[in-house]
């Protein structure tokens, strides 16, 4: 599934599931541009992703500021010319149950997680208009399908990705772009990792598969969802969970 000549932009890529995608990208010859809040880490990201003798940029974007993310998106445009793929993989969990949660809890999920996919699929998508090509990938969760006990704004941002992505992909099917999501289960990350073993037993515990996924196995489904083997695909969820919740 080869990706040569192609570039592709993916916010949260810096580390992560994120970073993944990026990797198993550039392994199969696209471009890339990283954006990421972690100014730590994504220079490094950048570094090792042009080891593998591809083009790749980095830049500090909140997905929450759409005038920051029209400029970034300008940057990589300035430099690369188009963008076919958008990955919206940015995200962040504040839990707590409900009847304790705050408002700013709540509200800087939903901000995050689902705004900045609206911001970067707003601004992308004229782009991947004009060029009359794309394809747009949106991280969601298997908690926006069935939810989970203290995480009602997570769950409630990664359902919204649900209902933006097929009402995107109703909307600009016709000029030749895809756009669909991926809904990860447990997966083995650095935020999964700091779960108590009693809740990693339990999580465990649902999934046929009997092992939790890893960043590849989403990365492989992304890989996929970004080639040419998937242009006739769009609107979809993409479970990736094991059969968690088949």
């Amino acid at each position: 599934m080869e990706l040569n000549g192609k570039v592709a932009f993916i916010t949260g890529g810096a580390r992560g599931i994120g970073k993944e995608i990026a990797m198993c990208y550039a392994k199969n010859g696209a471009n890339l541009v990283i954006c990421d809040i972690a100014e730590d880490i994504l220079g490094e990201t950048v570094s090792e992703l042009k080891g593998l003798k591809i083009e790749a940029e980095g830049y500090l974007m909140d997905v929450r500021d759409l005038k920051k993310c029209e400029d970034v998106v300008k940057k990589a445009i300035d430099k690369f010319g188009r963008i076919d793929i958008l990955v919206n993989n940015a995200g962040v969990t504040r839990d707590n149950l409900l009847i304790r949660m705050s408002e700013d809890e709540f509200d800087s999920v939903i901000a995050i997680n689902l705004k900045g996919v609206f911001n970067c699929t707003k601004i992308v998508s004229r782009i991947m208009m004009r060029q009359k090509s794309g394809r747009i990938i949106n991280m969601a969760s298997i908690v926006g399908i069935r939810g989970n006990a203290g995480q009602v704004n997570y769950s409630a941002s990664k359902a919204g990705i649900l209902g933006l992505t097929k009402s995107v992909a109703r909307e600009i099917g016709s000029r030749n772009i895809t756009v669909n999501a991926i809904a990860p289960g447990y997966i083995k990350t650095e935020m999964t990792e700091v779960l108590p073993e009693e809740v990693k037993a339990q999580m465990l515990a649902t999934v046929p598969l009997n092992r939790p996924g890893t960043p590849s196995d989403v990365a492989n489904a992304a890989l996929f969802l970004a080639s040419d083997y998937s242009s006739y695909i769009t609107g979809q969820v993409i479970v990736v969970d094991g059969g968690m919740v088949m």
